[in-house]
């Protein structure tokens, strides 16, 4: 399927779910810790976590360490939850600043390595698997400020969806963090579907190759495989959404 036509469904859906709104208060509470549990766990699995789904959820509502499980893996759990309560607060902004961007990194970073959180790299780094020439440390500075610079002509460049995908995009061919770039793409990319009034998208650890593949093919310039996958993944939250929305309705 072509990308207009990929769009044009999600149009349709989203369409749908406007019909809906305003959704009760309870409603958007109960979506946005179900959004919070399945993105803390896929985005984290995706770079290795160990925790399982029903593991994250009980590092995060509960406080309960698991047995067996590395320390980081729930420090990552608890970092990226608290960085997705930050996207909420930025939600009403229809930017992205450099700023914004170190403040993700610094939540979801700062029980892992407190002296490197929201701080860019100091030293070259590299895409196991990919031959992705990334930037040296010197250069990381000006292209950050460049991306966010940016952002409001990409936001009137694109369709929302495909605007949030070309930011991940753009993102990771920086590498600006010496860790926690791949997790910091994704929520960045879903900070901007949120301030669009689109769902939330989550990768499932299945698609983890797909993913991975269709990133490096961005690094060779070709980008419409990323956006198509990304923009697939929309449809499949905006029905999971409508979903949850009907069964919520239910009297």
């Amino acid at each position: 399927m072509v990308l207009r036509d990929i769009l044009k469904q999600i149009d349709e859906l989203q369409n749908e779910i406007n019909s809906y709104r305003p959704l009760s208060r309870e409603i958007l509470k109960q979506l946005k810790e179900y959004y919070r549990i399945g993105l803390t766990y896929s985005s984290n699995a995706i770079e290795g976590n160990s925790l399982t789904e029903s593991e994250t959820k009980i590092v995060l509502e509960e406080g309960i360490t698991i047995a067996g499980k590395p320390l980081k893996d729930h420090y990552e759990a608890m970092g990226h939850s608290e960085a997705f309560d930050y996207l909420f607060r930025l939600a009403k902004s229809k930017t992205i600043s450099e700023k914004d961007i170190l403040n993700l990194h610094k939540l979801f970073y700062y029980r892992i390595n407190r002296k490197m959180a929201g701080k860019y790299r100091k030293t070259g780094v590299f895409i196991t698997g990919s031959e992705a020439v990334l930037p040296p440390p010197s250069k990381v500075k000006p292209l950050m400020s460049e991306f966010a610079d940016k952002v409001l002509q990409l936001r009137k460049q694109y369709h929302p969806v495909e605007y949030a995908a070309v930011i991940h995009k753009d993102f990771i061919l920086i590498h600006p963090f010496e860790d926690g770039n791949g997790r910091t793409s994704r929520l960045l990319m879903n900070l901007a579907l949120i301030q669009g009034g689109y769902e939330i998208i989550i990768i499932p650890p299945v698609l983890k190759n797909e993913y991975i593949q269709a990133l490096r093919l961005c690094d060779k310039g070709n980008d419409e495989m990323f956006i198509k996958l990304i923009a697939g993944l929309e449809i499949e939250s905006q029905k999971d959404y409508l979903r949850l929305i009907r069964t919520m309705l239910q009297k």
